[in-house]
C-alpha cells in the first residue's frame, strides 16, 4: 500500500478548486443568462407606455451592440488575461458588466440602452475567457475534463433559463428588472472571486503583439457586423458582403502576420494540429446549427402556438436539464469510449433533434417539442466539453487565456452566423410563400406582412374578419420556412459529425500512459509540431 501511495501521481490542482469552480459558474451564468433574457423583453421595450418606444431597428441594435463588442473583443480579452492576470481581468469584467447592467435598467431612451448594452458586451468579453482559463490553471489535467463539463453545463443552463427568468420578471416588474437582477449577482461574484480565486498569468509573456491584437479586433468586428447586416437586411447588399470580404482580408493578414513574428498573440500553426482544428470546427458547426433553430423556435412558440414569454421559456427547461445532467459526465464518457465516439454521437443526436423539426406543425403535441430540446441538449453536452478540453489541452497552462479566447470566439461567431444565415433562409422562404395571400393588401400593410410573421400578426390585428385568414396563411408560410431551416441546421450538424469522425482521436489504449500535466498534454497534441515548424 505504501509503494502504491508513493507511485500514485500527485494531483497538481488547487486545494479549493471545486469551490473556485462554483464561483466561476456564478460569474459565467450572469453573462450567458443576460444574452438570452433580453429576447423576451423586446415587445415590452418597444411599447411607448410600458417601455422605451424603441423602433425595430433600435431593438435589433440593443441585441447587436452587445454581440458586436463581445465577439470583437473576446480574443483580445483572453490575451490580456494571460498577460495582466486572470483574476484581475475577471474582476474588471464583472464590475463593468454590473455597472452597464445598472445603466441599462434605468436607460431613458433606446439609444442609451444600446450604448449600455455595448458596455455590457465589453464586460462579458473579459469574463468569458477568464473563467475557462482559470479552470485550466486550478485543475489537474485528469480532472479538467470534468470541470469543463460543469462549465459547459452552466453555459447551457444560462441559455435555457434566460427566457424563464425574463418572463417571470416581466410578469411582476418593469422591463428594466431583466437587467437590474444582474447587479446583486455581480456584487456577490466580485466578493467571492477576490476571496477564493488565486491570481495567475503567463510568467513569460514576451513582447505584446500590438499589431496582431488590433488586426484581430478589426477583423472579428467586421466579421460580426457583416453577419448581423446579412441576417437583418440580406447578404446581397454591399453592407453585408463587402464587410465580410473586408473581414476575410483583415483576418488573413492577421494569420500571415502571426506566422512571421517571434511573440504572436496566436500561434496559427496550432491549426496544423488536427485535434485542435477539428475541435474548433466542431464547436463552430454545432453552434451554427443549434442557435439558428433555437432562434426560430421562439417565433414558433410565441406566435404560431400562442404561448407567452414564461410558458415558451419553460419549454427550454429540458435543454437545460440535459446540459446539467450529461455535460459533467462527458469526461467519463470520453475516458470510456474516446473523443471520436462521444463527439460523433453527440453531433448525430443534435442532427436528429434538428431534423425532427421538419415534422413539427401548428398542432404537434407540445411535449414533442420538449423532447427535441432535451435530445439537442444531450447531444451538445457530449460535444462541447470534449471539444473545449481538446483546445485547452493543446496549449500549456500559461497560455490558457488564448485557448479560452479561441474556443469562445468560435462559439460566438458560429452562433451569430447560424442565426443570421438561417434567419435569411426563413425570411426568403416565408416571403415567397406569403406573397399570394398579401397581394390585395394596401402597400404599407403588404410590406409589413411580407417582412415577417410578426408583421403579419400586427397587420391581422387591424384587418377585421380578414385577419384570421391572414394569420393562417402566415403560419403556413412560416412553418414551411422553419422546415427548410431545420434541414439546413441538420446538415451542418452532420458535417460536424463527419469532422469528429475523421479527425478526432479514438479511445486511448488501456496500457498507454496518461499525461499528468497540461504541458505533457500539449506536447502530445501539437506543441512538438509547432516547435518543428518554428525551427524550419
Amino acid at each position: 500500500m505504501d509503494a502504491a501511495t508513493q507511485t500514485a501521481p500527485v494531483n497538481t490542482g488547487h486545494p479549493r478548486r471545486w469551490a473556485i469552480l462554483g464561483v466561476l459558474v456564478i460569474s459565467l451564468l450572469v453573462v450567458v443568462l443576460d444574452n438570452t433574457v433580453l429576447n423576451v423583453a423586446m415587445r415590452t421595450i418597444a411599447d411607448p407606455q410600458r417601455g422605451l418606444g424603441a423602433t425595430q431597428s433600435q431593438l435589433e441594435w440593443a441585441i447587436n451592440s452587445y454581440t458586436l463588442v463581445f465577439a470583437g473583443l473576446l480574443f483580445t480579452a483572453g490575451i490580456l488575461a494571460d498577460r495582466l492576470g486572470r483574476r484581475i481581468t475577471l474582476t474588471v469584467g464583472l464590475a463593468l458588466f454590473g455597472i452597464a447592467s445598472l445603466t441599462s435598467a434605468y436607460a431613458g431612451s433606446a439609444d442609451q440602452l444600446i450604448a449600455a448594452r455595448a458596455l455590457m458586451g465589453l464586460g462579458a468579453a473579459a469574463v468569458m475567457p477568464s473563467t475557462l482559463s482559470i479552470i485550466a490553471n486550478v485543475f489537474d489535467p485528469r480532472e479538467r475534463g470534468r470541470a469543463i463539463g460543469v462549465w459547459a453545463g452552466a453555459v447551457g443552463l444560462g441559455v435555457a433559463i434566460g427566457p424563464i427568468v425574463g418572463g417571470l420578471l416581466l410578469e411582476h416588474f418593469w422591463w428594466g428588472s431583466v437587467f437590474l437582477i444582474n447587479v446583486p449577482i455581480v456584487v456577490v461574484g466580485l466578493i467571492l472571486v477576490n476571496s477564493l480565486i488565486p491570481e495567475s498569468r503567463d510568467p513569460k509573456p514576451g513582447r505584446i503583439d500590438i499589431v496582431g491584437v488590433l488586426l484581430s479586433i478589426v477583423g472579428l468586428t467586421l466579421l460580426t457586423y457583416g453577419v448581423i447586416e446579412g441576417g437583418d437586411h440580406g447578404f446581397g447588399k454591399i453592407q453585408a458582403w463587402g464587410t465580410l470580404v473586408a473581414s476575410a482580408v483583415v483576418l488573413g493578414a492577421f494569420a500571415l502576420y502571426e506566422r512571421r513574428i517571434e511573440y504572436p498573440s496566436l500561434d496559427v500553426r496550432l491549426f496544423a494540429n488536427r485535434r485542435f482544428s477539428a475541435s474548433t470546427g466542431m464547436i463552430g458547426l454545432v453552434f451554427f446549427a443549434a442557435m439558428g433553430i433555437m432562434f426560430v423556435s421562439a417565433f414558433y412558440l410565441q406566435l404560431v402556438r400562442g404561448y407567452g414569454p414564461l410558458a415558451s421559456g419553460a419549454l427550454f427547461v429540458p435543454f437545460a436539464v440535459a446540459q446539467m445532467v450529461f455535460a459533467p459526465r462527458s469526461a467519463a464518457m470520453v475516458k470510456r469510449f474516446g473523443p471520436k465516439a462521444v463527439s460523433t454521437t453527440g453531433l448525430l443526436l443534435v442532427a436528429i433533434g434538428l431534423a425532427a423539426w421538419v415534422f413539427i406543425t401548428a398542432t404537434t403535441p407540445i411535449w414533442i417539442v420538449g423532447v427535441l430540446f432535451f435530445l439537442m441538449g444531450v447531444g451538445m453536452a457530449n460535444v462541447m466539453p470534449p471539444a473545449t478540453e481538446s483546445i485547452m489541452s493543446s496549449l500549456p497552462r500559461e497560455k490558457a487565456g488564448v485557448g479560452s479566447a479561441v474556443s469562445n470566439t468560435i462559439r460566438q461567431v458560429g452562433g451569430a452566423l447560424g442565426v443570421a444565415a438561417l434567419g435569411a433562409v426563413i425570411s426568403s422562404v416565408y416571403r415567397d410563400n406569403i406573397a399570394g395571400a398579401t397581394a390585395a393588401l394596401p402597400a404599407a400593410a403588404k410590406a409589413a406582412a411580407d417582412e415577417s410573421i410578426s408583421g403579419a400578426y400586427g397587420v391581422a390585428a387591424h384587418a377585421g374578419p380578414a385577419g384570421a385568414a391572414l394569420i393562417q396563411h402566415a403560419n403556413s408560410a412560416f412553418l414551411t420556412a422553419m422546415h427548410d431551416a431545420a434541414i439546413g441546421s441538420a446538415i451542418f450538424a452532420v458535417l460536424g459529425a463527419v469532422v469528429a469522425l475523421v479527425w478526432q482521436p479514438g479511445k486511448r489504449p488501456a496500457d498507454a500512459p496518461a499525461p499528468t500535466t497540461a504541458e505533457s498534454l500539449a506536447e502530445e497534441q501539437g506543441v512538438e509540431l509547432v516547435a518543428t515548424a518554428s525551427e524550419a
